[in-house]
């Protein structure tokens, strides 16, 4: 099996966009470090050059180690022993793999014992480590947590912490919804009081569906303040796997991603460590933590499509009807190239919104240590806004299109694909999810109709539209055209002041922005790389059709229609 690094080339092609060299030079603070640390870089070059070499380490260990367990995990799957989760034997050979290569942990700075890498090379990881095993990727990928602790924990919890991500390979997981909270986070009740005997809170109450829940170190949403019942009560805490004080209760038996530990977990007594300011659990800190939880499942869900793909390719190369290899048939021949057009355009949106939050977050480390500029403070402030817009449209559109591309690839298989003979019903089972965690569609939609009616999509269409060169005037014609409908449809729907109407609609209209602006982004790339102008081209004709359905939908939608939509008059079954 091929490096998993080497044989995609679009993530080199990826770090050589044009705000990488910002991203880089803030990171580096100039690139000071490299007096302090050997491993630090010295220009802009070494700091890319030092990404290729780690990330082409990751390509290995994806397709020699975690590609090669997957089968295996999935049949396996964690257990229970003693109240504590067990990981399926190739689990721990990929995590000690990950380990032993220094990728714990490697978005850290340097003095904590991680890499100092910004969120591009380590997305770019997280979509390699997805690819191979989607149920993997979420164990790897808690890290997360990590960065949680490093932006709002106190000084000498990121010296007690940080350390043993890298020193250990300690585990994290984000221990937030119960059996009666779950997108409601608001609803939590897991009880956290502080008990001035021992000088530290006391966490008692129980947790459910927790992605590896029984890691080393714990990010707690527990209820702080007595008698609330809403966010203002919530506040986020530590929890220390090495105080045994929360028992494994049941392992959820899952569809898909089964080499990952889903918990049900019962606090009892359990010391922990109050993490920033109270009551600003759920508004502050878990909102940051979600919004890199769903970027990292936006590179899940392209990790997922990709490998999606290339079974499809290779089945379809090789098998054999009606005397031709039926890659060969115009009919399959379209659904594969839609795949391969569709997975260029998540990756360049993928890449593009991690570029924003690098920016932004880099910023927020540049200010701990002065002041910013004016010209330094709007162009935060701007990139906070895309951040803020893109992150949810890249889960939805990512998230819905694995989906789509994984239903495909099974199609191409036939009934093979339904068996277990081929690694599509495995990655068939493990798309699934990822419209439903970290935020189900619906949800994404509705934070991200914000792109929509503040404009912040249609202004960053604008800086595409003006990007474009003259010899793409064709395709820029086509997108200049869905961009007018998109426009025109969005400021009937704002005008009307509807506000069920506008949720009602709101996936519809994120869509067709999501569509305009992948289709920038793929013509872009292609002034940059003419590999792209093949994948431009495909994919502006497919969300033509697309997009004119929505708009029509929309167009020919009365107010009054969304009275038929609710549920009166359905429920009216004989008994």
């Amino acid at each position: 099996m091929d490096n998993f690094f080497k044989d995609t080339p679009d993530f080199k092609f990826h770090l050589e966009h044009p705000l990488v060299q910002k991203i880089v030079k803030l990171k580096e603070k100039n690139f000071s470090e490299s007096e302090e640390y050997d491993f630090a870089p010295l220009n802009h070059n070494d700091a890319v050059d030092s990404y290729n070499k780690i990330l082409d380490i990751v390509g290995e260990i994806c397709a020699s180690t975690i590609a090669k367990n997957a089968e295996s995990v999935d049949i396996e799957g964690p257990h229970i022993e003693n109240g504590e989760v067990i990981y399926a034997k190739g689990t721990t050979e990929n995590y000690q793999a990950l380990y032993k290569a220094g990728l714990i942990g490697m978005a850290l700075p340097r003095k904590y014992g991680g890499l100092n890498f910004p969120l591009l090379p380590y997305v770019m990881a997280a979509e390699m480590v997805a690819r191979a095993d989607a149920g993997f990727a979420n164990i790897w990928g808690l890290q997360d947590c990590a960065e949680t602790i490093y932006e709002f924990g106190s000084e000498e919890q990121k010296e007690k912490y940080l350390p043993r991500f890298n020193r250990d390979g300690a585990t994290a997981a984000m221990v937030l919804t119960e059996p009666d909270a779950g997108s409601d986070l608001q609803s939590v009740k897991l009880r956290a009081t502080f008990n001035k005997e021992k000088n530290t809170w006391i966490l008692n109450g129980v947790k459910r569906f927790i992605t590896n829940g029984d890691a080393d170190i714990s990010l707690v949403l527990a209820r702080s303040e007595e008698n609330t019942t809403d966010a203002r009560g919530l506040s986020m805490f530590i929890y220390d796997r090495n105080n045994h004080a929360v028992e494994v209760r049941h392992l959820e038996k899952k569809l898909g991603i089964k080499g990952s530990p889903t918990c049900e977990l019962v606090f009892k007594d359990a010391p922990a460590e109050l993490v920033g300011k109270e009551r600003f659990g759920l508004i502050k800190y878990v909102m940051a933590l979600m919004n890199s939880a769903r970027l990292g499942v936006g590179a899940q869900s392209v990790g997922i499509a990709d490998a999606a793909y290339r079974e499809a390719l290779k089945y379809a190369e090789e098998r054999t009807q009606f005397g031709k290899v039926i890659v060969r048939f115009p009919a399959v021949y379209e659904m594969i190239t839609n795949m391969k057009v569709r997975i260029d355009a998540l990756r360049s949106l993928l890449y593009e919104t991690t570029s924003f939050v690098d920016i932004f977050k880099v910023y927020e480390e540049v200010m701990k240590g002065r002041k910013l500029e004016k010209e330094e403070r709007m162009e935060m402030k701007a990139y906070s806004k895309l951040a803020s817009v893109f992150t949810p449209l890249i889960k939805l559109m990512a998230s819905e299109t694995c989906n789509r591309i994984a239903y495909d690839s099974l199609q191409i298989h036939g009934g093979t694909g339904f068996m277990k003979d081929f690694p599509i019903e495995r990655i068939y089972r493990d798309a699934r999810i990822t419209s439903i965690y970290e935020g189900t569609s619906q949800l994404q939609a509705v934070a991200a109709i914000k792109g929509v009616t503040t404009h912040v999509f249609l202004e960053q269409i604008r800086v595409y539209e003006n990007s474009v060169s003259e010899e793409n005037i064709l395709v820029k014609k086509k997108l200049q055209k869905m961009t007018e409908d998109y426009e025109a449809i969005s400021k009937n729907i704002i005008e009307i002041n509807n506000t069920e109407l506008l949720d009602f609609h709101s996936r519809r209209l994120v869509e067709m922005a999501g569509n305009i602006l992948m289709g920038y982004l793929l013509v872009i790339n292609s002034q940059r790389d003419e590999k792209f102008n093949k994948s431009a081209v495909l994919y502006i004709n497919l969300i033509q059709s697309e997009n004119s359905e929505k708009f029509n939908y929309i167009t020919n939608f009365n107010v009054k229609d969304l009275e038929l939509y609710k549920l009166e008059g359905f429920n009216d079954v004989e008994k």
